[in-house]
This record gives structure tokens, sequence and C-alpha cells, in this order.
């Protein structure tokens, strides 16, 4: 590291748990986000502040009006630019050091499958069921570890998904894909503005710590947020043996 990393990063160091060594790993990481809105805003920019040498940052979208209540990475000055392009600019005014590669476009399996496996961790700051079985998917197939999160009213969870682990589920043991799922949309039932902020922090803190080393993750944990009583509540993951998607894994 330089002298201006070793500044930068210094309260990182500090840390028992992450060091030298632990910041050297981050510099070197490369994440995935895919969403750059409400949860994806706070997940850019702590995992940019924080040094990940590496960020892809997928969203088709733009940005709106309606989007500035919540999400940080935006401003009012880039009204129409794509969402990945205006977070790529935020996190370059945190920190210049870090490499973000926007990428304007819906994440598709075709394009999960390239993306995923150069990826040292996925994070699914998506907002929509379909997506998010296929970023599980592709992080089953390639064996990469996903922090998935998601946040709406006042309701929100988080948990990682591990494939690198027998005892892990993966996200559809848990939200089967065949499963009838009634889609809500903030659009239509709203979002707290602070709540997609407390779940996209502890998702940038769950790759932190899954990238540097530091801790015990989320697998096999789901941790649930009722923003209306600030209450968390906590269930535990079975891997499921007859899951469509990991299933196979390990011999199941």
């Amino acid at each position: 590291m330089t002298d201006d990393q070793l500044l930068r990063y210094s309260r990182h160091i500090l840390l028992d748990e992450i060091g030298v060594e632990g910041q050297q790993r981050l510099l070197a990481a490369r994440a995935l986000v895919i969403g750059a809105g409400g949860l994806g805003s706070p997940v850019a920019l702590y995992l940019g502040a924080a040094g990940v040498g590496q960020l892809t940052l997928v969203d088709h979208d733009t940005v709106d009006l309606t989007n500035l209540q919540r999400q940080i990475a935006h401003t009012l000055a880039r009204m129409g630019q794509p969402k990945a392009i205006s977070a790529q600019q935020s996190v370059a005014a945190l920190n210049p050091d870090v490499r973000v590669t926007p990428v304007v476009a819906r994440a598709d399996a075709a394009l999960l499958d390239e993306l995923v496996s150069q990826a040292d961790v996925v994070l699914d700051c998506c907002d929509n069921f379909a997506t998010r079985q296929a970023v599980n998917a592709a992080c089953v197939k390639h064996r990469r570890p996903l922090v998935s999160g998601a946040a709406i009213r006042f309701d929100g969870q988080v948990s990682v998904y591990d494939p690198r682990s027998s005892h892990s589920p993966c996200y559809a043991c848990v939200f089967p894909p065949d499963a009838e799922v009634e889609e809500t949309l903030c659009a239509t039932l709203g979002v707290f503005a602070p709540l997609v902020g407390i779940i996209g922090a502890v998702q940038a803190a769950e790759a932190l710590k899954l990238l540097s080393g530091a801790g015990t993750s989320l697998a096999g944990r789901l941790l649930m947020l009722d923003g209306r009583s600030m209450e968390w509540s906590e269930l535990r993951l079975p891997r499921n043996p007859s899951c469509p998607i990991c299933g196979d894994r390990h011999g199941g």
C-alpha cells in the first residue's frame, strides 16, 4: 500500500480483524453489485469508500425525481442519467482509486453468467423476484457468495447465501423459484427512506467481511427488520437437499 492508502484506510488497519492484510485483500477484490438504486446506493458508496478494488455496477434504469428520496448515490443534477453511471461518479468523488465499471443493461442470465464468474462477491440490490433468482443461479453455478437484501414499506431483510459451504442454503432454498410471488414495488407501496440505507449498509458490511476475512457471515441466517418498532428478528435457514438450483451441489 502507498502512504496515502495507509492513511486513508488507517481506521480499518487499526482493527485486529482486518489489519494490513485484510485491507490488502479488499484492495485486490472484485465486487459485483446488481442494482444501483435504494440498496445499491449505500452498498456502492461503502464498498468504494472502504477500498474494494473493482466494483461493477449493473442497472438499466435512469435517475428519476422520485428516486432522490432514498437513493443517496444520485443527485438532482444527474436526473435522466443512467443510475450505474451516476453511482460511478459518486464513488469516484469519494475514492478515485476504485475502478468502477458501470453496466447499463438488465441483469439477464447471459450477462450474469459472464459477470458473476469474474467477481469475488455478488450483492443483490435489485427489486424483483425474477432477477434475484437469476443472480442466485449464477452464484451457485460459479460458487460465488451472494449478499442479498430487500426493503419495502417499513420492512427489510438481508442474508448471505454462500455456495462454497455445504451447510449454506442458496436463495432458492428459502424462496423457491416456482413459488407464486406477488411483486411488491415501492412505486405502489412506498418505502421508508432510511430503511434502504440500513439494509444496504448491512449488505456492505457482510461483503467487506467476506472479502477481508473478518468475522462470521450471515450465511444460514435471515435477518428481518421491522422499521416501525426498529426490531430485528432472525431465522435460521437450513439448506434444502432437493432444491432445484443447488440440490446436487454436494451430491444431494
